[in-house]
């Protein structure tokens, strides 16, 4: 909304108060102003001059020697090459020595050896938004009215000596929306006296009733609680007067005729759309709102045809429609320079059907808006008086007697009853009753005591958004000053915040796979339901859940398994050249146990994984080698090395469905009470699954997050550097070509006891001169004590059980 202060100055005295010093204290109020505009961009020593006569230039066919009365001593001789410039015209001269918003200097000069003293000036020239100009003042000379007088500035003419105040208002201050609500704001803010005339005083009526020639029915009373009209005849149709014009361009509306400015001058200054047909273009006068039938249309104002629908509300004459209610009128019932008679309407619409037709139709409007918002219902019948009278005073209409109205909900005051005991405990102010009753005096609202520390206070119907006390006690604050009230500080016990533990994990795993080169994806948790059974060891036996209402049969269930996606994402960056892969992804897999679901649905997180492509890029020294299993394994292993699970997860060689028969093995957590619980799976696809995606090799993996929420201490823990050496000790073993790598690891771990620090597998051997079905595993044993140096004898013994205990349980053969 923007606002003008020459224009507020109607209701409420500026004396002394800086348009951008309002502007700051409106914001803090709780209204903020995004600009300040001031409307003159640079306008000085261009005054009303009056063309006394006009003749060609001798040596130029487009140009014209006029001769000016601009108020001085002396006419002027002014060179002009305007084809609308004609004599007996007033019109904006720039004297000798002004400076043009452009900055163009104005000086005597020569035109085709003609002397010109000054510049007859267009409304771009003056630094006007042609926009917002009529269309017969947007092209040539700007020709002011004949009432002007000769000599006055300019921008007194045009009201160019204003600031307007754009005001960036929140739904709910659509009160504010109006010159009214604007003074009635800035009247609290000052603590200054807001006058509004009452429109009735300037209003002549004939004794002719509206009655006897127009009637009202309202057919959907739930979309329009009151319309009301008034009748006027004799009008004629002609511009508006220039400080009409001046007010409605600073508020960014076009200026069209009398009648029209008028309607939209009122919206502005109450807030209240209005719109005026041409009466007798009307069936007998009549008027029904009601909604759109099946099949019918409207032109409306802007020459569009609209296909109307069923939701739409319209203003009808009983046969034909005749506007868009709160909208668009329609062009079969339009003011026109033949119109005479006139029916001004004034109405209270459901703002949700307004905004609905209006979002629908691609009609967005300064009325729309303002009934979208919600309009004051007490604002109908003043809004229509002020139009007019003003119609009165600017058309010659004469305005018939009385409003022929219907009104299904008549507009009234709220009463809140509002305990200073309480305003004070939620404010942390020391406030007494007449404070609080004088900033209730400012506001213009009435109030009473009721008990002791208790008033009742009467909110104007303007004010829509103020319903419960709490609402009163934000008006308090703001106008109190939001500065003014103390600051308290905390009581009472404080918790830091902090992530959960699975918050700080998933944020730990996503840091460590991130930093480690992996690329973090972002899938939806809706799929198609074939994509459900491809992967469901993680979820065996359950069923997928099944979307009510899916955007398509694509994304029709909740997705069981993060793998199937992840496929489609290396498909999708593989068929862009792009076939090196590392991917992840934490979100959450659903399933349920119901065929028909009663219950919430099953959510568990879960953590996945996609490998492929080759490791490293191709350089002059370095070949790619592609990856495989036993890379996406050590990835795991990292993890669960830094989560200080190293010791706690076995893998065991197994066939998950979706995965290669051969290549893929299920990962156990030891819970810490003996039990082994499933964390997941991994491998490489199905080569089946591979050729249906025309992919090479994928190493995938999928973990459950929740035993790592349960089992892992993720906080870092510090122990000593050694200060005594290690002993290492190598061996290789023969052992039966099933027999698994990590069980001999679990085996050496159990036996070897505290003096064993680390052991792996440095190398697998399988050949004929092992035997049929052997294969040789070489390990590699750090032992040490942390407090003193080993000896020989204690490494022996050591070691020794260790052979002991492979041979026994593995029948395993030390290799010679």
């Amino acid at each position: 909304m923007k606002v003008s202060t020459e224009w507020l100055k109607d209701y409420v005295t500026l004396e002394n108060v800086v348009a951008e010093d309002l502007a700051e204290q409106i914001t803090r109020a709780g209204i903020e102003i995004d600009e300040v505009e001031n409307r003159n961009k640079g306008v000085d020593k261009i005054v009303v001059g009056y063309v006394v006569s006009k003749e060609k230039h001798p040596d130029a066919d487009k140009l014209n020697i006029c001769i000016v009365n601009a108020g001085l001593e002396e006419e002027l001789q002014i060179v002009c090459g305007a084809k609308n410039v004609d004599a007996g015209q007033k019109v904006p001269v720039a004297l000798i020595g002004a400076t043009m918003p452009d900055g163009m200097q104005i000086k005597k000069a020569k035109l085709r050896g003609v002397l010109s003293q000054g510049m007859i000036c267009s409304a771009k020239e003056l630094g006007l938004n042609e926009k917002l100009l009529p269309k017969a003042q947007q092209e040539g000379i700007f020709v002011l009215p004949e009432s002007v007088e000769i000599g006055t500035p300019i921008s007194h003419v045009l009201g160019l000596n204003d600031k307007v105040l754009d005001f960036d208002l929140t739904p709910n201050r659509s009160d504010c929306l109006s010159m009214r609500g604007a003074a009635y704001e800035v009247g609290a803010i000052l603590g200054r006296e807001v006058n509004i005339p009452d429109p009735l005083e300037q209003l002549f009526e004939v004794s002719d009733t509206a009655a006897e020639h127009i009637s009202v029915q309202i057919s959907t009373p739930e979309f329009c609680s009151h319309y009301a009209a008034r009748y006027i005849t004799g009008v004629k149709i002609t511009s508006s007067p220039q400080w009409m014009q001046n007010r409605l361009m600073a508020a960014g509306v076009r200026p069209i005729n009398n009648i029209v400015d008028i309607t939209n001058y009122v919206m502005l200054e109450y807030g209240q759309p209005l719109h005026a047909f041409d009466a007798d273009k009307l069936n007998k006068g009549a008027i029904d709102v009601r909604l759109a039938k099946a099949g019918e249309t409207l032109i409306t104002l802007d020459g569009q045809e609209r296909k109307l629908e069923p939701h739409m509300l319209l203003i009808t004459d009983g046969v034909k429609p005749i506007a868009l209610a709160g909208v668009m009128g329609g062009a079969n019932s339009e003011v026109t320079n033949q119109t005479v008679n006139i029916l001004l309407e004034s109405a209270n619409f459901d703002g949700a059907i307004v905004r609905k037709t209006s979002r629908q139709l691609g009609l967005r409007s300064e009325a729309s808006l303002r009934f979208e918002k919600e309009v004051d219902p007490g604002a109908v019948i003043p809004a229509l008086n002020r139009a007019a009278s003003l119609i009165a005073s600017h058309a010659e209409g004469s305005v018939h007697r009385g409003i022929v109205e219907s009104i299904v909900e008549p507009a009234q005051e709220v009463t809140i009853a509002l305990r200073l005991e309480k305003l004070n405990g939620v404010l942390g102010t020391d406030l007494s009753m007449l404070e609080v009753k004088t900033i209730f005096a400012r506001l213009n609202f009435d109030c009473a005591d009721t008990a002791q520390g208790i008033i009742e206070v009467r909110v104007p119907t303007r004010r829509g958004d103020i319903t419960t006390d709490v609402d009163l006690m934000e008006e308090i604050a703001r106008l109190y000053g939001y500065d003014n009230i103390p600051t308290t500080p905390i009581e009472g016990p404080t918790t830091p915040g902090a992530y959960t533990k699975p918050q700080a994990l998933r944020r730990e795993l996503r840091r460590l796979l991130t930093h480690g080169g992996w690329q973090e994806l972002i899938s939806y948790s809706f799929t198609h339901p074939d994509l459900t059974a491809v992967f469901p060891s993680l979820t065996i036996g359950s069923k997928p859940v099944k979307l009510s209402m899916p955007m398509s049969e694509e994304r029709s269930v909740l997705r069981t398994s993060i793998i199937p996606q992840m496929l489609d994402a290396a498909t999708y960056n593989v068929n862009r050249k792009h076939p090196d892969l590392a991917l992840f992804e934490i979100g959450h897999v659903f399933f349920t146990e119901e065929e028909q679901l009663t219950v919430q649905p099953k959510e568990i997180p879960v953590l996945s994984l996609l490998l492929s492509g080759n490791k490293g890029q191709k350089q002059w020294n370095v070949t790619p080698v592609p990856v495989d299993f036993f890379d996406l394994k050590g990835s795991l292993e990292s993890l669960f090395n830094h989560l200080g699970l190293q010791d706690s997860v076995t893998y065991v060689a197994n066939q998950p469905e979706g995965y290669h028969p051969g290549r893929s093995a299920s990962i156990y957590l030891d819970n810490g009470s003996g039990l082994k619980v499933l964390l997941g799976t991994l491998g490489q696809v199905h080569p089946q699954l591979q050729i249906d995606r025309d992919l090479e090799d994928v190493y995938v993996a999928e973990l459950l997050l929740q035993p790592l929420f349960d089992n892992t201490d993720y906080e870092l823990k510090y122990r000593d550097l050694p200060r005594y050496p290690a002993v290492e000790r190598d061996i290789a073993v023969v052992v039966d070509q099933s027999t698994e790598a990590g069980a001999l690891l679990t085996k050496i771990r159990e036996v070897a006891g505290e003096l064993l620090q680390t052991v792996q597998v440095f190398d697998v051997y399988t050949g004929s001169k092992l035997g049929e079905n052997k294969k040789s595993i070489a390990i590699s044993l750090l032992y040490r004590h942390q407090e003193r140096t080993l000896t020989d004898e204690e490494i022996t013994t050591v070691h020794g059980t260790v052979v002991t205990a492979l041979e026994q349980t593995f029948e395993a053969e030390l290799r010679k």
